[in-house]
């Protein structure tokens, strides 16, 4: 690598915590230099200034912030679960489905019991 490209990667930005830096950096400078406009402009003017300079580290703060990617967090891979090997509906239940509905008749209930003797 040559000399400039070395000089270049120290004022590069890389993470969200030196954007954040900066634009602290910013503000105290924005405050500053409003302060010094509102003594050299007396009265409204000097106020409008220092307002118009604090506005300056919002807008700076938020493209660097968009700027810098965020870093991917380490992440294992998914655990992938295996389909089960024999079916878990229960032989002879009704097969449920949202799609269409079933008539409110059922495969099995009270209606396919046997009817008590009262003899």
């Amino acid at each position: 690598m040559t000399m400039r490209l070395r000089l270049a990667r120290l004022f590069t930005i890389k993470t969200r915590t030196e954007a954040l830096f900066l634009t602290y950096a910013i503000a105290v400078g924005a405050i500053e230099r409003g302060l010094h406009y509102i003594d050299q402009y007396p009265g409204y003017a000097g106020y409008v200034l220092a307002l118009a300079c604090l506005g300056v580290p919002f807008v700076a703060g938020a493209k660097l912030i968009d700027s810098v990617k965020p870093q991917p967090s380490p992440v294992a891979e998914p655990v992938r679960i295996p389909p089960p090997a024999v079916s878990l509906r229960r032989r002879g239940a009704p097969r449920l489905s949202r799609n269409r509905p079933n008539g409110g008749r059922m495969d099995r209930g009270s209606a396919l019991r046997a009817p008590l003797r009262t003899d």
